[in-house]
């Protein structure tokens, strides 16, 4: 009897430790405290799929758009080093931001990009330490597609601070669209490849750029770092008046949308310079001189008249020629493309018209970056299948499209048909993760 009451003892004594160290475990595993964990499956696989874009890392913190995030990027990264459920790691373009630097600043310094880049890296030092940890680590796979503000930063650039990174590209430079390993009907890309003012450019500028790909939203943001710079000045000019050309010939139509979209911009990014003034130091990607904000805009002669154009000139005629160099699997309407280059909403809807509403793709779940505004929508496909487009957001410091910090976790489904495939939307903010939306569905 008294040798049953001893194992007895013996067994009640272990299953409470064993219970003691499973709970223990339980904290140990969540990297996040005692709050949401979004790192695990609830099983013992590798699995899980984390989506972050927009980081803008920059070469100067006196403008770059991520500065007071860089501590908080720095700890999220090594959370994710030690989250035994994450299998790959995806950067979703703009990365390194070779677009918003001040117009009067010459981004090169008198070098090349790869200085730059390397500038980048040791401004960022923490962050960058903390991707090449999870690369050289080798349990989970860090994937790089570009965006449009690394546009034209080569593959040879980017290895050189994220070497052994798995960048996913296009032929041509400055786009990539990546589908992970085993999930054939996930499309992931940054989205700037059906904006107007941010998909490559290859056709425009090559009499005073040759082999330029640089499109004009790299102006407009030029002048819109100037404009943060500057504090927001009130405008120090006025722009020259363009009006509707009296021949309404199609060209010239397009054109003056063109112009319109400037309008709205240079009003919108006030800087205290003159307009005639040649404060755009360029030296970047072909172009050699310096800019006026006159120089980049249309301009007439006469009300009325013929709408014409220096940088970019015959923009407004080129856009399908693009559309095919940059792999736009459905045309969009020159007048559209212009019109919503400004518009978040704009880029997101492309996520159906590319995608779920076109009968060649079989994807059901995209993800875009670039507009900054982090969500999740559903709709059906061209076969009547619920498909989820996401936007994985930002980490610039900036908040006013929203909340920053934003990440997205995708835990593919398993063979069982119980499970289904989760999209789920997350918020990083003072070492608390909040869950700002989720999606689901089975393919």
């Amino acid at each position: 009897m008294k040798d049953l009451i001893r194992i007895a003892k013996t067994a009640l004594i272990f299953m409470l430790l064993n219970l003691i160290t499973s709970c223990h475990k339980t904290d140990n595993d969540n990297p996040f405290g005692s709050g949401i964990n979004p790192f695990t499956n609830g099983g013992k696989e590798r699995n899980m799929i984390v989506v972050i874009s927009d980081l803008h890392l920059g070469a100067d913190l006196a403008y770059s758009e991520c500065n007071k995030n860089l501590g908080a990027l720095e700890k999220f990264l090594d959370k994710i080093r030690t989250a035994p459920d994450i299998k790959e790691l995806v950067i979703a373009g703009d990365l390194l931001d070779e677009w918003f630097v001040p117009a009067t600043v010459d981004t090169y310094k008198g070098k090349d990009q790869r200085d730059f880049v390397l500038r980048i890296a040791e401004t960022n030092k923490g962050v960058i330490t903390a991707f090449n940890n999870i690369i050289k680590d080798g349990k989970i796979k860090v994937t790089y597609v570009p965006g449009n503000h690394d546009l034209t930063i080569t593959p040879e650039n980017v290895s050189a601070v994220l070497p052994g990174v798995n960048q996913v590209r296009d032929a041509q430079l400055g786009l990539g669209t990546y589908t992970p390993a085993d999930n054939p009907l996930i499309a992931i890309e940054h989205g700037h490849r059906y904006n107007f003012f941010c998909a490559p450019d290859p056709v425009s500028n090559q009499d005073i750029a040759p082999g330029t790909i640089m499109p004009p939203g790299y102006f407009f943001t030029r002048i819109g770092a100037l404009h943060v710079i500057q504090k927001l000045p009130p405008a120090g000019d006025t722009l020259r008046l363009v009006t509707a050309n009296s021949s309404e010939s199609e060209s010239q139509n397009l054109l003056f949308v063109y112009w319109k979209v400037w309008q709205w911009a240079v009003n919108f990014l006030t800087i205290t310079n003159k307009f005639d003034e040649k404060i755009i130091v360029t030296n970047v990607n072909g172009f050699t001189g310096n800019y006026s904000v006159n120089d980049i805009l249309p301009y007439q002669s006469t009300p009325g008249g013929v709408i014409d154009l220096d940088i970019s000139k015959g923009i407004q005629d080129n856009w399908e020629q693009r559309e095919i160099l940059n792999n736009v699997a459905v045309k969009i309407p020159t007048a559209q493309a212009i019109a919503n280059s400004a518009s978040g909403p704009g880029t997101d809807d492309q996520a159906k018209t590319q995608y779920f509403l076109n009968p060649n793709s079989d994807k059901r779940i995209v993800i875009f970056g670039h507009t900054h505004m982090a969500m999740i929508s559903s709709s059906d496909n061209y076969k009547g299948q619920k498909s989820i487009y996401a936007n994985s957001g930002t980490w610039i410091d900036s908040k006013q499209s929203g909340a920053t910090r934003n990440f997205l976790v995708i835990t593919p489904q398993s063979s069982d048909e119980s499970t289904f495939t989760l999209v789920k939307l997350y918020n990083y903010e003072d070492e608390v993760v909040t869950k700002m939306a989720q999606d689901s569905l089975r393919y």
